[in-house]
């Protein structure tokens, strides 16, 4: 499919006359949205934009969870040539005020009371509308502005406006999540996303009878780059707004494409082996014993191409594999991951289980895709061959540059930072990687993260943390080791599956504090690091851990929206417990 600009994804989306576009969740119930719907609702707002003085380049601020509003607000804007700015409902006041602040945006749509006030308090905005509009409540009630008849006519002059908008104008403005520096503001032409989505329109032919629950936080790029992709390919969208209600909805909405960032499949294999673990006795075995069955078939499984005719896998799917399906509808036919790297053992071990993930891997200076795996040529480990838009090489410290149609323009208000991630028309990813002689691409770290020790050996800690957060009591594990003499870490433990094993052990549970000091706890995770140390190269062995009693989460900064581990905030945090690794003064 041949996309000019976005606007062609919102025609393509509303053309389908009184077919459902989105379900949305009205308490128990699941309702659709039509084709209809969809195209008036955006058609209103867009004209009550007009009339409150947005005009083609000016920026409105667009914050909420995943829902229909949050579509209808950014093809509103799309349509008329406006720019959108989403941001994350999580940030702090002050990030959202300097953000608003450095956008320039006079106008905010919020999905809430308690965000509309968030946002009144900076005093950036001239005018706040609110999705759940309370009586008396603070801003202008979204419902009123898109309420109306919703037909199969077409308005002309709207169509005149949407065919005036150009490959070259900005359609968004996203900010970076922060975790190697302060947030920017990343341009993205209606022509870089649209050349990206080009790219990857055919990779794996969906059509209208797919459905995808939509979680991931579309303020971030691989949830909006996701959802442009299903609306052109005529998919339909179940919003979800809230990270517990993701599987309840999958149960009842069954998709059949499902698209996550990696800690969404470390928490399901997690929570699959912590049920086991807890069974114990022959469902233990059982478990076990699929687990390694499904080992012997992982090359078939990553293809996808169908089952393996093994007796054995048939019975390990029966009793093991077809479970985990269900978990998520039990009608999935295409996992995506993307947004941080899989990692090797993660995506083994669901191959393993009879489910393939296909990686990718982007930027959202990138529009976002860079390389993706595809059923038939998936390699576990890599993200895939690049796609046909984008050129790739690699400098001589091995970072992957890339440039094509849908390389972004540069940083909003940031003529420098633009200039320090370019040579020439090549954009420099900050990622370490490589390519394969059967051009599949790997990413071994973020060059920005690699630690160096005193030694001079590099470590790249992504990959280390990775085969750690394979154990199901860990939740997080952020290794530390630049300038120092050898590698430690610091660990946020799973402390449901923690909690449970303690119990098992006789160990009180009420204190976290207390329970992570328990020398039995310790020798524990200490097992956990045997396990990863007996692969690693000397320099790469984790000498020492100290265990923490908080879990990271987004809301209290150790992970950005994305569930990316903000390295700069933990090593800020934890400061003292890092030196006393290195001092000796702290049990390992």
């Amino acid at each position: 499919m041949q996309l000019r600009t976005l606007n062609d994804v919102f025609l393509n989306a509303t053309s389908r006359g009184g077919e459902r576009a989105i379900l949305t969740q009205a308490g128990d119930q699941w309702q659709p949205v039509s084709c209809n719907a969809l195209y008036w609702r955006t058609r209103r707002l867009a004209a009550w934009l007009q009339q409150h003085g947005v005009s083609k380049g000016d920026r409105v601020v667009l914050i909420a969870e995943n829902r229909w509003e949050w579509a209808v607000v950014d093809f509103a804007c799309l349509a008329m040539g406006a720019v959108d700015v989403p941001m994350f409902p999580t940030l702090t006041p002050d990030q959202t005020a300097a953000q608003m602040k450095d956008s320039g945006a006079r106008i905010a749509f919020v999905s809430n009371a308690e965000l509309a006030a968030k946002v009144q308090k900076t005093g950036v905005i001239e005018t706040i509308v609110v999705m759940d509009h309370e009586a008396g409540g603070i801003g202008i009630p979204f419902a009123g502005i898109v309420a109306g008849d919703e037909t199969d006519a077409r308005d002309a002059d709207f169509t005149a406006q949407i065919a005036s908008v150009q490959p070259e104008d900005i359609a968004t403005i996203i900010y970076t999540s922060g975790t190697t520096g302060d947030a920017k503001g990343v341009m993205l032409t209606h022509g870089n996303i649209a050349s990206n989505l080009t790219a990857t329109t055919d990779l794996f032919r969906f059509g209208h009878e797919d459905l995808m629950v939509s979680f991931l936080p579309l303020s971030h790029v691989t949830a909006r780059h996701i959802d442009y992709l299903f609306y052109a390919e005529n998919v339909t969208l179940a919003y979800v707004g809230r990270a517990e209600r993701v599987l309840p909805a999958m149960a009842v909405v069954k998709p059949t494409i499902f698209v996550a960032v990696p800690r969404v499949y470390e928490r399901v294999r997690q929570s699959a082996e912590g049920k086991a673990l807890k069974a114990g006795g022959l469902k233990a075995k059982i478990f076990q014993w699929a687990i390694k069955t499904g080992g012997k078939h992982r090359d078939k499984v990553a293809q996808a191409n169908g089952q393996p005719s093994s007796l054995a896998w048939k019975l390990a799917n029966k009793l093991v594999y077809s479970k985990l399906a269900e978990a998520f509808g039990g009608r999935v036919k295409v996992f995506v991951a993307g947004g941080a790297p899989l990692g090797i053992d993660l995506a083994r071990w669901f191959a393993d289980a009879g489910i393939p993930i296909f990686e990718g891997y982007g930027l959202t200076e990138t529009s976002p895709v860079i390389a993706v795996n595809l059923p038939g040529r998936n390699k576990l480990g890599t993200i895939g061959p690049q796609l046909t838009n984008i050129e790739v090489r690699f400098a001589e410290d091995g970072e992957l540059e890339v440039r094509g149609p849908s390389i972004f323009p540069g940083y909003w208000n940031k003529p420098e930072a633009t200039a320090d991630v370019f040579d020439g028309d090549w954009f420099k990813t900050g990622d370490v990687g490589k390519v394969d002689d059967e051009g599949f691409l790997y990413i071994t770290d973020r060059k920005r993260e690699l630690i160096k020790t005193v030694a001079g050996k590099f470590i790249a800690p992504q990959p280390i943390e990775n085969k750690l957060k394979v154990s199901s009591l860990i939740g997080f594990a952020a290794l530390q080791g630049d300038k120092r003499k050898y590698i430690t870490a610091i660990v946020s433990p799973n402390f449901a599956v923690l909690e449970d094993w303690a119990k098992g052990q006789g160990i009180a549970t009420a204190d976290r504090a207390a329970l992570i000091r328990d020398p039995k706890v310790v020798a524990r995770y200490q097992q956990e690091f045997d396990r990863v140390n007996k692969e690693a190269s000397p320099w790469e062995k984790v000498k020492r851990f100290r265990l923490v009693p908080e879990e990271w989460t987004v809301e209290s900064g150790e992970m950005t929206p994305s569930l990316k581990l903000k390295r700069r905030i933990v090593a800020a945090k934890y400061t003292g417990e890092i030196e006393a690794l290195y001092s000796g003064a702290d049990t390992e």
